[in-house]
């Protein structure tokens, strides 16, 4: 029974032994399969998209956030109180220059020239029949100034109340858009109060300030491009039309004025953005996509593919290069140092890689 039992376990420890060293037989014919392979068709790269550097004209920019002014806007209001009798606009229209837009009451002001306009005639008749008097010896000199003191009189009191007359009619000074309709009929307004807005779209005015250090570089005729958030990749371009007279004392910033055509009427007077001015000459630097550099404490740096020969294969390697970058515009950042005319730089797939590595362009050529 003994020997039984020693006969079991002796053969199990051999076929576990055979059953061993066929497992690690394969495995070391599979690794030394695979070393012959990387040593026929070179070690393993990885897959990246590749950039050129390169060499762009940049002028020099000025960065600014502009606020919207119209050329003409005023806040219509009325010049005396009364209660509103007649509304005549709409919300967001557009009017012309004389355009009646509200009536307040004027029912006593009308009933007074009417009155008014009556006592001028009857001043008119005793001047001009004093005057025929006067022509035959029939009246006084005196007669005829007192008689024509009294017409004068009487026109002013006219020319008073149809001035009345006007002020309670509130019309368009200019030709431009209204706003929201601030008040209703009925409505008592007082000098104030607010009826609605009036302001021209096209052109508009764009306002930004400048460091005093940089008058020396802007004049007017400069081009002027705005970017606002409300049409992102939009950009609306005018030029500049007045630089301020003074520089602020407490921000030592000067004020910028150009004048922005808006036909399609897209932007709105309040509206803020960037505004971006190239001055100075163009000067050529070296760029690449800002996605290809790598930011670290130690320093900025990009991956350069360059050729080399490894393992006895020529082929392409992702060097960490060191690079100090500059401006940085769009999609593209300046690299004033680090970097050659022509180099290719890896611009998507850097997390897989290390210094030294092969890699492998798809095509063989720059994305």
């Amino acid at each position: 029974m003994a020997k039984s039992s020693t006969r079991v376990v002796v053969w199990t420890a051999i076929v576990v032994a055979l059953v061993l060293g066929m497992l690690f037989g394969y495995k070391g014919w599979q690794g030394h399969r695979a070393q012959a392979a990387q040593a026929h068709h070179g070690p393993y790269a990885a897959t990246v998209s590749a950039a050129p550097v390169q060499s762009v004209s940049w002028q020099r920019e000025i960065h600014a956030v502009a606020n919207l002014v119209a050329v003409q806007g005023v806040h219509l209001t009325p010049q005396l109180s009364g209660q509103v009798t007649g509304i005549y606009f709409r919300s967001g229209q557009f009017v012309h220059k004389g355009d009646r837009l509200l009536q307040l009451d004027d029912s006593n002001q009308r009933a007074q020239l009417a009155s008014d306009r009556a006592a001028q005639a009857l001043a008119k008749a005793s001047y001009e029949r004093a005057e025929r008097l006067y022509a035959t010896h029939a009246a006084s000199q005196a007669e005829v100034q007192s008689t024509q003191a009294a017409y004068q009189s009487a026109q002013a009191a006219v020319a008073d109340v149809q001035a009345t007359l006007a002020k309670l009619s509130v019309s368009a000074p200019f030709s431009g858009w209204l706003g929201v309709r601030e008040v209703s009929l009925g409505q008592y307004l007082t000098p104030g109060t607010e009826i609605a807005a009036l302001n021209v779209w096209d052109p508009l005015r764009l306002q930004f300030a400048v460091p005093q250090g940089e008058i020396g570089l802007l004049h007017v005729g400069q081009t002027v491009q705005l970017g606002v958030d409300a049409f992102p990749g939009q950009t609306f371009t005018g030029q500049v039309s007045a630089l301020g007279s003074e520089i602020d004392p407490g921000s030592r910033s000067f004020t910028v004025q150009a004048s922005l055509p808006n036909p399609q009427h897209l932007l709105r007077p309040g509206m803020f953005g960037e505004a971006r001015l190239l001055v100075g000459k163009a000067r050529k630097v070296l760029a690449v996509p800002s996605v290809a550099i790598s930011y670290n404490t130690f320093g900025d740096y990009v991956y350069e593919i360059r050729a080399r020969r490894v393992g006895g294969h020529s082929m392409q390697v992702a060097v960490a290069t060191p690079v100090q970058t500059g401006e940085i515009r769009g999609v593209l950042t300046e690299v004033t140092h680090g970097l050659a005319p022509g180099a290719r730089v890896v611009t998507a797939g850097q997390l897989k890689l290390h210094d030294g590595m092969p890699v492998s362009v798809p095509g063989g050529a720059a994305h």
